[in-house]
């Protein structure tokens, strides 16, 4: 999801959807400006659904210069999992903006208003949406915002000292991805939310060598799920949300009693995600200031321990398999489906052209077997896209950790060396730092908000967005909860004052 810069909407400007008859079309795009155009005050590159929470809030910031950009086409969130049916895991007001400005233009109430169906959700009396409504939702948005722009390759990031800003080479794409022209822009601060891409473990990867047998990744699901049920047997791999759906679904398009399904897990369980209301609480800013004050270590040690807050599978999805599966037994007999936990694959190969085998581990067993398949789904979930290519020319200015990871500050800046004096912040890039709500969509708007109270503090000496300073009713560690919110504090304050 890399991307690159685009023009200044202009100070000040306030941008609304088109009027009620042309909604649906999207916003013209001017080009990017070439290197003797104003500079950005913040230049966006990717444009997930968190650098477009920050562009949504930062269309309520007047004055503020800020473009955002993506390589690909148009917006896009996760396609290849937009399995029918399948629910956002978190409530509609983990929206782009809702957290941080219910006021706000950009909320999923006031889009439900543009498209004319308020009041079917209000009766559909729905908490959490589908992921095809939460990907529409976005896709308004990115549509709307004159700030977002979409087939723009960010190339390389270097600092300009003498002019005291950043120089982002650019490549503008066609829509087919083919390169049309190369650029430069300038910004006095970026952020990054360049996204994870398809995590296939070492183990796994020789799978992708046999073109005649389907093996995908979850997140190609969706197109490829017509090949992999013609398949004879379907073999999923993987214990989160993800896993559970896709098993859900190759289970309801097979006929009883020929399923021919297995689903492993390394995971001890095919455990529900942590849902309980003080659970969830690890997914708020105290929290996430609470682990960013950890040492190193020990929270390095957390992330892994605390996989069932992100990691598990919902009740309800839970339940529906079971459903599926008990349905399946009213005639007598068991289905054809095969669900084993604590289950490794040591290592992976072609059988032949038409099927692939699996060694198997069991943790608990000790013991081994081998697994012979047809087709494999990989959902085996998604790792951080490294940052070292794009950053590569300020590498000798940036801080890092002791595992060699970039040091992030808990105002989501990476640390750089005081010879670069423009901003850098990261968006889901920052798990070891700021803990396992990094990539929760839940805090988006917060973090959003934060990181523009910091570049408003700067440009102008006010924060825009007031926020709570408490969020939790559990306190993380010794020395008491942060104060009640008096006055016009911020948590964005609190953290730049520690």
């Amino acid at each position: 999801m890399t991307s690159v810069p685009t023009p200044d909407p202009g100070p000040g400007r306030q941008s609304r959807p088109a009027p009620h008859d042309q909604r649906s079309r999207p916003v013209p795009r001017p080009r990017p400006p070439g290197p003797a155009d104003e500079p950005f005050d913040l230049l966006g590159i990717g444009i997930g659904p968190f650098n477009l929470s920050l562009a949504a809030l930062a269309d309520g910031v007047p004055g503020l210069a800020a473009a955002f950009y993506d390589q690909r086409p148009d917006f896009r969130w996760h396609p290849g999992l937009l399995i029918d049916g399948a629910t956002l895991q978190v409530p509609f007001l983990a929206d782009l903006v809702t957290l941080a400005d219910p006021a706000s233009h950009w909320t999923f109430l006031n889009y439900l208003k543009h498209r004319e169906r308020l009041f079917p959700f209000y009766f559909a009396e729905r908490f959490h949406v589908h992921r095809a409504e939460y990907d529409a939702y976005c896709r308004w948005v990115a549509e709307s915002l004159p700030s977002t722009h979409f087939g723009q390759q960010a190339d390389t990031v270097r600092w300009n000292a003498a002019r005291g800003l950043f120089e982002v080479d650019h490549t503008h794409l066609d829509e087919h991805g083919e390169a049309e022209a190369l650029d430069r822009t300038y910004a006095r601060h970026l952020v990054l939310g360049i996204g994870t891409e398809p995590y296939v473990p070492e183990p796994l990867r020789p799978l992708a060598d046999a073109p005649a047998v389907p093996v995908v990744h979850s997140a190609q699901y969706t197109e490829n799920r017509e090949r992999l049920l013609a398949a004879e047997h379907i073999t999923v791999i993987g214990s989160g949300q993800s896993g559970a759906e896709v098993f859900l679904d190759l289970l309801r398009a097979r006929p009883a009693g020929y399923e021919r399904i297995t689903w492993l897990a390394r995971t001890p369980a095919f455990a529900p995600m942590e849902y309980s209301k003080l659970g969830l609480e690890h997914f708020t800013p105290d929290y996430t200031r609470y682990f960013h004050a950890l040492p190193e270590q020990v929270r390095d040690r957390l992330v892994p321990q605390q996989w069932q807050l992100h990691k598990g599978i919902d009740t309800e999805t839970i339940t529906a398999i079971h459903d599926e599966l008990y349905r399946r037994t009213l005639d007598g007999g068991w289905p054809d489906a095969v669900l084993t936990p604590g289950v490794s694959v040591r290592t992976a190969g072609r059988l032949g052209s038409r099927e692939v085998e699996l060694h198997l581990e069991h943790a608990e067993q000790g013991t081994r077997s081998r697994l012979v398949t047809s087709a494999v789904v990989l959902a085996t979930g998604y790792r951080e896209r490294p940052l070292d290519r794009l950053l590569a020319p300020l590498g000798p200015a940036l801080r890092t950790d002791a595992a060699g990871r970039p040091a992030v500050d808990a105002l989501h800046r990476l640390e750089l060396d005081r010879s670069v004096t423009g901003r850098v912040y990261v968006q889901n890039a920052e798990r070891h730092t700021h803990g396992v709500g990094a990539p929760d969509l839940g805090l988006a708007a917060w973090r959003s908000a934060v990181i523009l109270n910091d570049l408003t503090a700067l440009l102008t000496g006010e924060e825009h967005y007031p926020l709570p300073v408490r969020t939790a009713f559990t306190t993380f560690g010794l020395g008491g909860p942060p104060p009640a919110a008096t006055g016009t504090a911020t948590r964005t304050a609190a953290l730049r004052h520690g």
